[in-house]
């Protein structure tokens, strides 16, 4: 399909602001001449000889263009509709959300729902309880020495306690902190669990962590 390509459009090339002496170099389809003013090089662009676009920006046709509909046959119609569309919870991320009572009737969320919601936190993984089935949130940190994972623990609490919420934690070997999330009263996960996980996310760790080598 070929543009129709109308002599409005105009392409202009600065020279870096380091440059000794500024230049502006336009180009135009139609091959209007060039208008030389105090060592500059101005192109019209073909809506009658003295209006200069200038830089590109927000600005209202020119009749020319509005006579070759040109927003018809190339940016689309005149009459399209704009919207601000107002982002509803579940486009919200997560971390954003607050957690909620919750009425112990309500089922717990399926495998197929939860793994959806996993693409959402970072480092955590569905764990099925191999006696009783229950889903579980779990997550895994290697820290760098004893004292770290008592910090971790620490900040985890912190988060949980604005939620109402609260992880099973355990410190396991020196330098590592396992948590586990689910909600005991509806038999498995809900959304609050994956609410809080998003939460603990937000988590600095960065100074827990064991640093990284870097060969030269």
């Amino acid at each position: 399909m070929a543009l129709n390509l109308s002599s409005s459009l105009c392409f202009q090339f600065r020279a870096p602001i380091s440059a000794p002496k500024h230049q502006e170099f336009s180009f135009n389809f139609n091959s209007t001449p060039l208008i030389h003013r105090n060592d500059r090089k101005i192109v019209t662009c073909g809506l009658g000889g003295d209006d200069m676009l200038g830089d590109f920006g927000a600005r209202d046709p020119f009749p020319a263009e509005i006579e070759s509909q040109f927003g018809d046959k190339v940016l689309g119609s005149g009459n399209t509709e704009h919207k601000i569309l107002i982002p509803n919870i579940s486009a919200l991320s997560l971390s954003s959300q607050q957690c909620t009572p919750l009425d112990p009737s309500q089922p717990p969320l399926t495998k197929q729902v939860a793994q959806q919601l996993l693409r959402k936190v970072i480092g955590w993984r569905l764990a099925e309880d191999d006696g009783t089935g229950i889903l579980r949130l779990q997550c895994l940190w290697k820290l760098k020495d004893y004292k770290s994972g008592i910090d971790l623990i620490n900040r985890i609490y912190n988060v949980a306690a604005t939620t109402g919420f609260y992880p099973d934690l355990h410190l396991e070997q020196p330098n590592q902190v396992r948590a586990q999330i689910y909600t005991p009263s509806i038999g498995g996960l809900s959304m609050n669990d994956f609410i809080l996980a998003a939460k603990i996310d937000d988590i600095k760790t960065s100074d827990l962590v064991p640093k990284k080598r870097v060969w030269a």
